[in-house]
């Protein structure tokens, strides 16, 4: 199962960061509604699901360095 991050979403396409580095771009439509930058995806079984618990343990994680870090 690959994971990927939505980078971002212009005219109609999203254009998603693998695990290994590769970008894909896509069709939002070909994508589970209501997606939105910075998302997380996992690609199974031939579709793509949101993984809304990484999502947020990855938007956590980013919280805490940033907070981190203006408090340096």
């Amino acid at each position: 199962m690959k994971k990927f991050t939505i980078d971002r979403i212009e005219e109609g396409k999203a254009v998603l960061e693998c695990e290994n580095g590769e970008m894909v771009n896509l069709d939002v439509s070909s994508l589970p509604k209501n997606i939105k930058e910075g998302d997380i995806l996992e690609f199974a079984d031939g579709s793509y699901f949101l993984d809304d618990e990484e999502t947020e343990n990855r938007k956590r994680h980013i919280r805490d360095l940033m907070s981190n870090r203006f408090e340096e």
